[in-house]
């Protein structure tokens, strides 16, 4: 992993229009960027050459975090790498001295929504009419998990 950095932004962009039905736009990630969110690229080599396999963006609380964007290229999904990226990001933060991290995921997303419960993330409420959605917007449910200290 590393910090995501301007130069990586379309390759971002890129991935993010792939799977998604309501993407991020490059500008998104621009402005978190510039508004100073941890924001990371995670690689992987392949023959001897850096591979983007996923990003993420999290927004700094006073004493948690907030998970922004979290999300895996199309074929590297279902290997894994959503949990290793994301266990990565809770013991970064908890190392940093967050005590918790609180998310928001769309009830129709199964396969994210089986990954933050199964790393211990309870729900805590619902954004009514959150994100985007074919024909109107959709509910997100809110998760939160304690970091270990």
């Amino acid at each position: 992993m590393r910090p995501m950095r301007r130069r990586d932004l379309d390759a971002v962009a890129a991935i993010e229009r792939s799977i998604y039905p309501f993407p991020w736009t490059r500008g998104n990630f621009a402005d978190s960027l510039l508004a100073g969110h941890d924001a990371w690229i995670f690689e992987i080599e392949i023959e001897e050459s850096p591979q983007l396999i996923g990003y993420a963006v999290v927004m700094w609380l006073p004493d948690e975090v907030h998970l922004l964007n979290l999300s895996v290229a199309a074929p590297m999904q279902g290997r894994g790498y959503g949990r290793e990226m994301l266990q990565w990001l809770m013991r970064d933060a908890s190392g940093r001295g967050a005590r918790g991290m609180l998310l928001e995921v769309r009830p129709s997303n199964s396969p994210a929504l089986a990954l933050y419960r199964s790393t211990g993330f309870e729900p805590i409420g619902v954004r009514r009419g959150y994100y985007p959605a074919e024909g109107g917007r959709e509910d997100a449910q809110v998760l939160f998990r304690q970091l270990e200290r």
